[in-house]
This record gives structure tokens, C-alpha cells and sequence, in this order.
């Protein structure tokens, strides 16, 4: 009969699986593969949902545009829409949804190849965008930052295109909505004004320096973002050595740095 002492010092197969290297690499295998399938199938339906929600807009403007009576109906169209849609093919059709993809049509008439790397929630964010100009530069600049819908609307907000474009001329104006953001030169990089909301400071005139400092780092990346393309945080009160003489960097000085590529 076997002691318990020969029992305990065994390992058991679920152990002897666990420590297994080929194991291990069976695991990260697996898991690799299914995430990239996951991601994979999730940009497949990605790109099916702005071809329909398009196709549909499509669909709805054409039938407006065939004929005076189709015309006058308006968004009773959209309301009996909505109620038979639902009734037939379940939730998503709702009339502010059916309202979204017939303004996605009329804002890319021609196609949205602009957009389409971005989300349905992105898009809903650009057509309500009257501007041509100003849609276009916000669905390139998105995509190009990679921002995600809070970024896209805040940046809406602090309209910065705006900012932007009131040091531009005209075609510089229209290059910076075909093209977005493009770093050549120091001016490119930095903007004439900032606009920090996201700090929630009280409305003063003048801010104590270690103040605005603490709420920076805490809203590190949303004041990179701010910043633009180009700079990345270094370190809290930098030391410089100039002329054999130590110097310490706040935020104001080097804290954030551009890089210039």
C-alpha cells in the first residue's frame, strides 16, 4: 500500500499540463488565432454595416426624389419605415437611425470611401458636419490619429478645424481637408491657441503654476492629444545641464517635447 507521503510528492496530469512548454505555446496559439479571427470578423461586419446603412440612405432618397408625392411625404416616410422595418426585420430601425442613413447618403453621394475605416458611431459624428471641408478633414484626421468617438467629439467641440484654419489660406484650407495634419514644418506642429476644457480649472485669470501642472498629468492624454501630432512626455520636472548649471524643466518648458521625425 502506498504512503500518502508517495501520493503528494506525484504530480498530478493537470499539473504535469500546466508545466508543460509545448503547452504553453499550444495556448498562445490558440488565443492568438481567435482574437485575430474575432478582429477579423468584427471589421467584416464593420464595413457590412456602412455598405448598408449607405445602400439604405440610398434607397430612401431615391424614393423621395421619384416624384412630387413621394417628396411631400417627409418624415412620415421615415415614421411608417421604421414601424414596418421593425415589425419585419426586429431592432435598428428606429426613425432617428433611418434619418442617420439618409443623411450619410446625401453627405457622400458619390461614395464613402472617406470614411471607411471608421465606425457607424464615427460617422454619425461627421454628418452633421454642414461643411464639406470642415466633414472631410475630421473623418481623415480621425483616421489618421486613430481617434476614437469621445476624441472625434471633442475635437468637434473645440473646433478645431477652425482654430487650424484660421492661419491658412484658402488652398491651404482645402489641402488641409484633403490631406489633414501634415507635419513640415515647426509652425505645423504647434498651434496658435489650445483649448484645455478638459482640465476643469475655475474660471481665473491667472492659475498657480503647480496647479495646471498637477491637472495636466491628469489628464495626460487628453493634453496630447491637444498638442497634435509630434510630441510625447518625457518626464516631471526634467533636469538640464547648461553652462555647467543644473536646471529643472516643468510643464511649461520641456515637460511635453516635440519630436520631429
Amino acid at each position: 500500500m502506498k504512503g500518502t507521503g508517495d501520493f503528494m510528492g506525484k504530480k498530478t496530469d493537470i499539473e504535469k499540463i500546466s508545466s508543460d512548454k509545448e503547452y504553453e505555446q499550444l495556448l498562445q496559439q490558440i488565443m492568438e488565432r481567435s482574437k485575430a479571427g474575432f478582429e477579423k470578423a468584427a471589421e467584416e461586419v464593420r464595413k457590412a454595416q456602412l455598405a448598408t446603412y449607405w445602400d439604405n440612405g440610398r434607397y430612401i432618397v431615391e424614393y423621395e426624389q421619384n416624384g412630387k408625392k413621394h417628396a411631400e411625404y417627409g418624415l412620415e416616410l421615415l415614421k411608417k419605415l421604421a414601424e414596418d422595418l421593425t415589425l419585419r426585420l426586429g431592432k435598428g430601425y428606429s426613425r432617428p437611425t433611418l434619418y442617420k442613413m439618409r443623411k450619410f447618403y446625401q453627405c457622400y453621394p458619390s461614395g464613402f470611401e472617406e470614411c471607411e475605416e471608421l465606425s457607424w458611431s464615427h460617422v454619425c459624428e461627421l454628418i452633421y458636419i454642414e461643411d464639406d471641408l470642415e466633414r472631410s478633414f475630421y473623418a481623415k484626421q480621425s483616421v489618421a490619429e486613430k481617434w476614437n468617438v469621445r476624441t472625434l467629439k471633442r475635437q468637434k467641440k473645440s473646433a478645431l478645424f477652425l482654430r487650424l484654419a484660421a492661419s491658412k489660406d484658402k488652398k491651404g484650407i482645402l489641402k488641409l481637408a484633403e490631406e489633414g495634419i501634415e507635419i513640415q514644418t515647426a509652425q505645423d506642429i504647434v498651434k496658435d491657441t489650445y483649448t484645455l476644457e478638459f482640465l476643469n480649472l475655475n474660471d481665473k485669470r491667472h492659475y498657480n503654476e503647480k496647479d495646471l501642472e498637477n491637472r495636466i498629468l491628469e489628464h495626460l492624454q487628453e493634453f496630447l492629444l491637444e498638442l497634435g501630432k509630434g510630441f510625447t512626455f518625457v518626464k516631471r520636472q526634467y533636469p538640464m545641464n547648461i553652462g555647467n548649471k543644473m536646471y529643472w524643466c516643468d510643464y511649461s518648458d520641456s515637460l511635453i517635447i516635440p519630436i520631429l521625425a
